[in-house]
């Protein structure tokens, strides 16, 4: 079996983004816009979308916002059901 080391590594990926999740996120979107047909922005050997897109956030080329979801404290009532004994 051949002994790879990933390059680069998880940790120093965790470094340019907030936690693993938003690594995941990040690099996946930016993997679908490289299938899309958005330039890459880092030169490599790799032909693989998603090799390319975690090199382009190692190298700190791309960039994300975080989303702020506002906490609902008491859920709404959005519709009713009606059974059928209801209508009788």
């Amino acid at each position: 079996m051949k002994n790879t080391m990933i390059n680069p590594s998880v940790v120093e990926l965790l470094k340019k983004v907030e936690d693993r999740y938003s690594l995941v996120i990040v690099t996946s979107k930016r993997a679908r816009q490289i299938i899309d047909g958005s330039e890459e922005l880092v030169e490599t050997d790799s032909k693989k979308p998603l090799t390319v897109a975690i090199n382009e956030v190692n190298e700190g080329l791309v960039s994300y916002e975080e989303a702020n979801f506002d906490v609902v404290s008491e859920p709404e009532e959005l519709y009713t059901v009606e059974s059928d004994e209801d209508n009788e």
